[in-house]
């Protein structure tokens, strides 16, 4: 029953909200990719709490906010941050520790450190967040997520950016970026991505083609390939 948890609980707004934007973010993520894998088998315990407690609280909803959300390293390999807030011209990575010193090794210690200098050096603004302060101090931890968006975006609206691109608009660009630059895709292929229809898949295309972020690659009367644009490859998505 909507609106209930597994055990018959009422859910909170807050908490309706974080299911169904972690449902969207399953479905966005192409079956059986390490991307999906990460949400799917990820603790979630401090990490929902953030979202629920502190992020709807201070923001009020989860758009331009992505779940482990994976991002290229400095070796050509991925890792993936808890989340990050991607709204143009900034990106934010958003980190949730806990105090768990006996698993944690020196040599994960270290390289979690220098995984944050990688960011940092990349233009990533980084916040980290104990989960006691997440738990006994929530207060605190919004105001510091309002400073943030305040700062960096101002009075505008927190959600919101000059694009306006869906969730799924978002994400063609995001793989075809990590294609190659210069390499066409076909609308079929976009299908498979996103896991919609046909028709679904070529609205977003023929969206993101209006805002000059794609152009044609192939076919006459109708596109048969879509490829970036120079001003799709300047946007961090």
């Amino acid at each position: 029953m909507a609106g209930l948890d597994h055990a018959g609980h009422r859910l909170s707004d807050a908490e309706q909200a974080y299911a169904s934007w972690i449902r969207k973010h399953e479905k966005l993520r192409k079956a059986e990719s390490a991307r999906r894998r990460r949400l799917l088998e990820r603790d979630d315990f401090g990490e929902r709490k953030f979202a629920v407690d502190v992020w709807f609280q201070a923001v009020g909803h989860f758009e331009n906010l992505h779940p482990e959300y994976e991002v290229l390293d400095y070796r050509d390999g991925s890792r993936f941050v808890d989340f990050a807030y991607i709204r143009p011209p900034y990106r934010t990575c958003i980190e949730v520790d806990g105090f768990e010193p006996h698993q944690t090794s020196r040599k994960q210690f270290n390289d979690d450190r220098f995984r944050q200098n990688q960011l940092v050096l990349d233009d990533w603004i980084v916040l980290r967040f104990s989960y006691d302060d997440i738990r006994d101090r929530p207060r605190q931890c919004q105001q510091t997520i309002q400073q943030l968006l305040g700062k960096y975006y101002g009075n505008k609206r927190y959600g919101s950016d000059h694009l306006g691109l869906s969730m799924r608009e978002r994400e063609i660009v995001r793989w075809a970026k990590r294609q190659g630059i210069n390499r066409s895709f076909s609308p079929k292929e976009a299908e498979a991505l996103l896991e919609v229809s046909h028709y679904t898949a070529r609205q977003s295309l023929r969206r993101l083609l209006h805002a000059g972020l794609l152009e044609q690659a192939g076919g006459n009367q109708r596109i048969s390939r879509y490829r970036l644009t120079s001003k799709a490859a300047q946007l961090h998505l």
